[in-house]
């Protein structure tokens, strides 16, 4: 006699709510402050000091504290954890990714006939910011722009890597690049530029600046790795 799925199979699992939990919440909260700089590269979290200023316990902090090393953000050193501090070829490195994933993901996301308004706000937010010399605030609009273009992808693979990456290079851009060589302005022409294509649909044009966009990085990271 054949048994019905019923009786061989348990039942499903019920739905969980979608709701962050208190490591989710803690991640969020020290990502925030190392990509925006107010924890700069090179200081040492102390997990216990965490947990106090929180008001938790250690236990959800060193989740969290876990995940964010995965991630890039922290170095882990003979139990030491800092911030952890990019050199010239980790950054490099970081664009090489970026640019064989997001001028595609932009031309996917500019052929979806979706609405840039999140890049387009971000984009209104960093002349505000770079008008005032607000550098780690225009960092961070600039950062909510790519997000903006490239999260209309509709592959979410892509989507998350290269959050991943937009975390790190705003690591980078914290602790190395506005140092080096403040480029504002340029930014905001490629910007507004790559805006322009995406949203009027022209996904190869778009993509095209993207990838020059991000290339011309590379080259300006590679040469202050050689020392140029």
């Amino acid at each position: 006699m054949t048994q019905s799925l019923d009786a061989t199979f348990p039942s499903p699992l019920p739905p969980q709510a979608d709701t962050p939990t208190r490591t989710d919440q803690i991640i969020d909260a020290l990502r925030s402050a190392i990509v925006s700089g107010a924890l700069e590269p090179g200081q040492v979290l102390v997990e216990r000091k965490i947990a106090e200023q929180l008001g938790v316990s250690k236990t959800p902090v060193r989740e969290a504290l876990i995940v964010l090393e995965r991630s890039g953000l922290l170095d882990v050193q003979a139990r030491r954890i800092s911030v952890r501090r990019l050199g010239f070829t980790d950054i490099r490195h970081i664009y090489e990714e970026r640019v064989l994933l997001e001028p595609w993901a932009i031309m996917d996301a500019a052929r979806s006939g979706r609405e840039f308004t999140v890049a387009g706000q971000a984009l209104a937010d960093a002349r505000i910011f770079a008008a005032a010399n607000d550098n780690a605030a225009t960092a961070l609009a600039n950062r909510r722009f790519h997000r903006g273009m490239y999260a209309n992808s509709e592959n979410e693979f892509i989507v998350n890597s290269l959050d991943r990456l937009q975390d790190l290079t705003a690591l980078a851009v914290a602790g190395v690049l506005w140092e080096n060589w403040p480029r504002r302005e340029i930014e905001a022409s490629e910007h507004e530029a790559i805006y322009a294509a995406a949203s009027t649909g022209d996904a190869t044009t778009a993509a095209r600046l993207m990838e020059e966009h991000i290339g011309a990085s590379i080259e300006r990271v590679t040469k202050r790795e050689l020392g140029l």
